[in-house]
């Protein structure tokens, strides 16, 4: 019979939560609700995320929110976001009229009469909209409050006394104190991560009170402050991440970590300023089970700190090195000869690493799968060579600024790598076509940027296009040898290409780019700015040709008037006077 409701009168609440669950996309969710007032009750019930953002009217949007999803365990709040009073569409004019009374009476409420509410009413959140927060959410396991200024340890101290559930707190950027450390401490006996960075308020007394209270569950903590590294390393046992952004640290806080913080599996350390390697020596002595270390801006650490780490941490899985200058190709070799399960190496502004260092990691470390240098200026081929012909898992490779890697390197990775998807050849002058077409017979990459590659035309691009029909991402920008012959077999032979930059491609045309358009029918984002071959005619062409379209970024005096009605939404402009 038309009209009759058979899932309604079939299927009992539980069964529609059950498929509720499985919604992907917040969309989806939005659409169900609408069906019918059960579904959008039981909709509301599935829900276990909020996202909000906090500035606008936070408080109030808070308030209504708890009162319409009972269930939610994970809310995620940003004071760079903005949130408004959702507009009631569609609504009768008394559902209206309840919407204003709520509003009205939670300004009220908060400033004790009806004159001036519009002057009274917060923009930010308030330890008022904390309140409400903690009253309609004790169910809440996950919360994040990023860059909440307005927010105090009065708002933190209740939050915590009500949430008694909370396993992970953000609390980046926010005026905590001493005494809502306190209370975390005191009150979130589950609590495993907790995030401080940009913390302001805080002393030593503050640690402390949170290491002695949560520190048995504390797993992860990251903060920017140089005091009570001392007192978490003591109170918290079972920590497993670490990341600090300290300047004043010394080696005595990190010896404490080292002989205290024995389940360590990540440490972060950045911009320290006066440790040396007396400190990294007590990491590696103790923390045996570390997998993933980070040393960024550490001016102090020599070969011998990374000796320590490569003797005693040998499940290292993560390494990333920084701007260490004093860091150089024989802590490396070390890294190589004992961390065999390593997976992924970044090198970034490390002048000191040369190639001897990347040979030995190619000897040993057969499982690496991700490298990354940048602005390494005495890596060369040798390097890449040993590279690739150890490490043929390997699945990223991300290189910028290296200016002694050529063709010689990346031919042997296309000769060996055949798992590689990522590859990345940020401005590498020394890398031509005969790099891709190496890859190109070798690889079938998803995501490949060559941008700045002066060296690489037509043939280099046609051999990708050939070899790498899953490529869905692809950077030519500055190639100025790159013209419409490589356009035309982009769109045969990458149908799935979703994102494409061609800035700074003079000899592109309108007739290349009608070539790749019309082929590449999953095309999202196209950037070509200052493709002087490129008029209003071929951006029209994409707008119009690419349905799945979200962003273009061209010149403003390029978007002919009928381009701008059919999609301004999704054109960007770089330059507006050019």
């Amino acid at each position: 019979m038309r009209g009759h409701d058979r899932i309604n009168t079939c299927l009992p609440d539980e069964v529609i939560l059950e498929i509720f669950r499985h919604l992907d996309s917040k969309a989806s969710r939005d659409a169900c609700s609408l069906v019918c007032r059960r579904w959008l009750t039981l909709e509301r019930l599935s829900r276990t995320t909020l996202r909000i953002g906090a500035s606008g009217s936070p408080d109030l949007f808070v308030n209504l929110l708890s009162r319409r999803f009972a269930n939610v365990k994970s809310i995620h709040i940003d004071e760079r976001l903005p949130v408004s009073i959702p507009v009631q569409h569609g609504r009768r004019r008394g559902d209206q009229s309840k919407l204003s009374a709520l509003q009205l009476h939670y300004l009220t409420e908060k400033t004790g009469s009806e004159d001036g509410q519009f002057q009274s009413e917060s923009y930010c959140l308030s330890d008022s909209g904390l309140n409400a927060l903690a009253d309609g959410f004790s169910k809440l396991e996950k919360l994040s409050l990023i860059w909440c200024s307005n927010i105090s340890s009065l708002g933190l101290m209740s939050l915590v006394q009500k949430c008694l559930h909370l396993k992970s707190l953000d609390l980046q950027g926010c005026y905590v104190g001493d005494q809502g450390l306190a209370a975390v401490g005191k009150v979130c006996n589950q609590l495993e991560d907790l995030n401080l960075r940009f913390c302001e308020g805080l002393t030593d007394t503050g640690l402390v009170d949170l290491a002695h209270g949560c520190g048995k569950s504390l797993k992860s903590l990251e903060f920017i402050h140089n005091k009570g590294v001392h007192a978490v390393a003591q109170g918290c046992p079972l920590l497993r991440v670490l990341k600090l952004q300290c300047i004043n640290v010394t080696d005595e806080a990190l010896v404490a970590v080292g002989n205290r913080c024995l389940s360590l599996e990540l440490l972060a350390l950045y911009s320290f300023q006066q440790f040396t390697d007396k400190g990294l020596h007590a990491v590696g002595k103790g923390c045996k089970k570390l997998k993933n270390l980070t040393l960024s801006d550490c001016y102090f650490l020599s070969d011998m700190g990374l000796e320590a780490i490569a003797t005693g941490c040998k499940e290292l899985t993560h390494l990333e090195i920084n701007g260490c200058h004093n860091i150089g190709t024989m802590g490396l070799e070390s890294i190589g000869k004992s961390c065999r399960n390593l997976t992924e190496l970044a090198l970034l502004y490390c002048q000191r690493i040369g190639n001897l260092a990347l040979l030995e990691v190619g000897r040993g470390c057969k499982s690496l799968q991700a490298l990354h240098l940048v602005d390494c200026s005495s890596i060369g081929d040798d390097a890449i060579c040993s590279i690739a012909e150890g490490c043929q898992n390997l699945k990223k490779l991300h290189i910028r600024r290296c200016y002694k890697i050529g063709n010689n390197g990346i031919v042997a990775v296309g000769e060996h790598c055949n798992s590689l998807t990522e590859l990345s050849l940020r401005f590498c002058d020394r890398v031509g076509d005969e790099a891709l077409i190496s890859i190109g017979q070798g690889c079938s990459l998803q995501h490949l940027n060559v941008s700045g590659c002066h060296q690489i035309g037509d043939a280099g691009i046609m051999a990708i296009a050939k070899g790498c029909p899953e490529l869905n991402y692809l950077d030519v920008s500055v190639l100025q040898n790159l013209g419409d012959q490589a356009m035309v077999e982009l769109g045969k032979g990458c149908p799935l290409l979703k994102d494409v930059v061609l800035s700074h491609c003079r000899q592109i045309t309108d007739v290349g780019l009608s070539h790749l358009v019309k082929n590449c029918r999953m095309l999202e984002s196209c950037h070509m700015v200052y493709c002087p071959g490129i008029t209003a005619a071929g951006v029209a062409t994409v707008v119009s040709g690419c349905v799945n379209i979200k962003k273009v970024m061209v010149e403003k005096w390029k978007v002919s008037e009928r381009t701008k009605r059919r999609a301004g939404t999704v054109i960007s402009y770089l330059c507006v006077d050019l």
